[in-house]
């Protein structure tokens, strides 16, 4: 699927765009050269490939050095809501802006 310069103008207009002619074709050639590696990627044959849940999934039984969820923070919830001017519950309470 190739792009021709009338494509690009109207793409520009419906971003509302001013693009100049250099602009232009510099952004034709880009978005076809895209296209071009989506068709490339398209063509590979993978058939019998399983989709992978994660990216890591590939590593299969590597172990990956993630850090322990541990709070290293002491809890100071009290002591920022202080200067709010309202609080409830523990939360912040703000006036509504959305009817």
């Amino acid at each position: 699927m190739a792009l021709t310069s009338q494509d690009i103008a109207r793409i520009a207009n419906l971003a509302r765009l001013e693009l100049r002619p250099d602009e232009a074709a510099h952004t034709l050639r880009q978005l076809n050269e895209f296209f071009a590696l989506v068709a490339q990627m398209d063509a590979v044959n993978t058939d019998g490939v399983e989709p992978l849940a994660h990216p890591a999934a590939v590593l299969g039984e590597v172990a990956l050095r993630l850090r322990e969820d541990i709070a290293s923070e002491p809890d100071q919830r009290e002591a920022s809501q202080v200067s709010a001017p309202a609080v409830e519950r523990g939360l912040f309470l703000v006036p509504k802006v959305i009817e």
